[in-house]
């Protein structure tokens, strides 16, 4: 018996060869997209022409704030940070032990990513950051946002494996229900305690929508061949 014959069903079915010849092109012009308009955003953050749209946003959410709401942002806020990080070990372990092997080597890989994003990007901006509204402001740079960008490929990939290894609808729906909510509060918990522009924010989603579509396009890529390879022999 080999080694993949003892994983679940689940790790060992590959997609339709159709439906990964549709997925592959779509997801590198996703990527592409994105990237543009990363790009797109970045020049006008350097130009400052942001200036006047992340100070309007900054000031209207502000107008908004009360000692409950905070409470709730800082909430939020640990969602990206210590919180996910503990989640991240803990999914892993979950799935070592089912023996999703595939989907702890795509959490892994995503997260490391991630990060090597987040610390590239931003020394390479390197934007100050603006003044905080609450709490201690964080010593790095602000652009672009790192709990946007972490929490979108940990709570999106993380929906993405489980719905893509359960059947119940209902669960698909509300793991997605769920990652939404998770990383728009983890986004705008930023925001409103002004330790990000809105700018910041919008770019982490943008640079890890880029990341996941490129790595989605590379999967369907590699499985893709394998399964084209014992015909080919």
């Amino acid at each position: 018996m080999t080694p993949e014959s003892q994983l679940p069903e689940v790790e060992q079915t590959p997609k339709p060869d159709a439906l990964l010849g549709v997925a592959i092109p779509f997801s590198l012009i996703i990527a592409v997209l994105l990237l543009l308009l990363f790009a797109w955003v970045s020049e006008e953050v350097i130009a400052e022409h942001t200036r006047n749209f992340d100070t309007a946003v900054r000031a209207a959410v502000h107008e908004y704030s009360s000692p409950a709401l905070t409470r709730v942002a800082v909430f939020a806020s640990l969602l990206g940070g210590d919180v996910l990080a503990l989640a991240f070990f803990v999914a892993l372990a979950l799935f070592l032990r089912l023996r999703w092997r595939r989907a702890a080597v795509w959490l892994t890989i995503t997260i490391a990513g991630a990060l090597v994003l987040d610390f590239a990007l931003k020394h390479f901006f390197h934007r100050p950051r603006p003044a905080a509204f609450f709490g201690a402001l964080p010593h790095t740079y602000s652009f672009p946002s790192g709990h946007a960008l972490l929490s979108f490929c940990f709570y999106g990939v993380l929906a993405g494996l489980l719905t893509d290894r359960i059947k119940p609808l209902v669960f698909r729906i509300l793991a997605w229900a769920v990652a939404a909510i998770l990383i728009i509060s983890i986004g705008l918990s930023r925001i409103y305690l002004g330790v990000h522009y809105p700018t910041d924010v919008i770019a982490g989603y943008l640079v890890a929508a880029v990341w996941v579509s490129a790595m989605i396009a590379v999967d369907h890529w590699r499985t893709r061949r394998t399964l084209r390879a014992p015909q080919q022999n």
